[in-house]
């Protein structure tokens, strides 16, 4: 299964190519499984989730990875994470 890149039109706050160190939701997940995506994933880093409902459907999580970008991944290789208010001001201010 490839990973599905934003198309055009997508209503992402993001721009393309545009490395970013969290979404304006301030939602997170840690990778727990990268088998068909090594070079686009790092086991147990924490990414960037964007609200998607596209993926929210079909089982999937979208995810600014490590070219920058926001790619759809299976739901599964994620796990979603609840920080602490305080960390996610400060990663909001990184960019």
């Amino acid at each position: 299964m490839a990973s599905v890149r934003k198309n055009s039109s997508s209503k992402s706050p993001f721009a393309a190519g545009k490395r970013v160190a969290a979404p304006a939701t301030g939602h997170f997940a840690i990778c727990v499984c990268n088998d068909d995506y090594p070079a686009s994933l790092e086991l147990r880093k924490l990414y960037p989730v964007l609200k998607d409902e596209f993926a929210d459907k079909h089982g999937m999580v979208r995810v600014i990875d490590e070219s920058g970008e926001d790619y759809l991944f299976p739901e599964d290789y994620f796990v979603r994470v609840e920080l602490p208010m305080a960390v996610k001001k400060k990663l909001q201010k990184i960019a």
